[in-house]
């Protein structure tokens, strides 16, 4: 069995979990997020646990209960404490800023890059380079960042563009003579 599968997961005060059918839906604080579940995987709440168990006769149900339960710990946390990614931008001129719906940057472009922010993220610019990307859903945190980050990663020989915050970018040796 899935080692990851084999811890319970405990719910922090404040958040309900509830199973119908295959799906999975965590109520909490910050919102309510839903998940489909592996019918290969059987979930139980007891109080304020949720077990995870492999089903006999599914394949590959070990690796289906670890990620169930890994997913919907995500689920967990993000209810009650949410999800945040920070980018920073490195360049002369670079800046980001938040109007509405809508983020808007200038990172060396010859035109101002617009992004629209979906529903369920928060982005916030606390200086002009950084930008804050929050929400409860993990993966959408997480994609939204990338897509940002996708416009100008930072290039190799001088680090401009936009990076995570922890992000170690080793720069290339210029040319020599």
């Amino acid at each position: 069995m899935s080692r990851v599968a084999k811890k319970p997961l405990e719910l922090p005060k404040g958040v309900e979990v509830s199973i119908k059918d295959n799906a999975v839906s965590v109520k909490g604080t910050k919102g309510t997020l839903n998940q489909a579940i592996n019918p290969a995987v059987e979930m139980k709440v007891e109080g304020n646990v949720v077990s995870f168990a492999p089903r006999a006769g599914f394949d590959k149900a070990n690796v289906q209960a670890g990620t169930a339960r890994a997913l919907v710990g995500n689920m967990v946390k993000g209810v009650s404490a949410g999800f945040e990614r920070k980018l920073q931008l490195q360049g002369v001129g670079f800046r980001a800023a938040v109007q509405g719906k809508t983020l808007n940057l200038t990172i060396g472009f010859s035109h101002p890059v617009n992004f629209e922010i979906p529903t369920g993220i928060t982005i916030t610019c606390p200086t002009q380079t950084e930008i804050l990307v929050t929400g409860i859903d993990k993966q959408l945190v997480g994609q939204v960042a990338a897509n940002i980050r996708g416009f100008r990663p930072p290039e190799p020989y001088k680090g401009k563009g936009i990076r995570y915050d922890n992000e170690r970018v080793v720069l290339k040796e210029a040319k020599k003579k």
